[in-house]
């Protein structure tokens, strides 16, 4: 079974992120900001990781940033889910590491598609 961390501030957007993944079977750890999400990261491993870029202490861009600079991280898969959905924002997300970017609200078709083939 794989697992994911979303690291997501939104309640709703978290739930509806963890129902989505957790219907396909995926198991779900959750953070809500930067601090809980690191440490997260340092007690478990992941197999793919949701972030949200609005975050309450650090931008997600800098999250997804220093994961992939970072030796034991740096093949875990990003997704980054965002209400930040211009052009600019994904080819910035992208930039940062990000291997797939997708826009608010999400499409759960789309996520799960998004997840197994970086997965799987």
């Amino acid at each position: 079974m794989s697992t994911a961390l979303i690291v997501e501030d939104s309640l709703t957007d978290k739930e509806l992120l963890a129902l989505c993944l957790k219907d396909s079977g995926i198991d779900v750890r959750t953070a809500t900001n930067a601090e809980e999400a690191f440490d997260q990261v340092k007690n478990n491993q992941f197999d793919i990781i949701i972030l949200d870029i609005v975050l309450p202490d650090r931008s997600g861009f800098e999250i997804c940033r220093e994961l992939k600079e970072d030796e034991a991280t740096k093949k875990v898969p990003v997704i980054i889910c965002s209400t930040k959905g211009s052009d600019m924002d994904k080819f910035w997300g992208m930039k940062q590491g990000a291997d797939a970017y997708l826009a608010k609200p999400i499409n759960h078709e789309e996520l799960i598609r998004a997840v197994r083939q970086l997965v799987d």
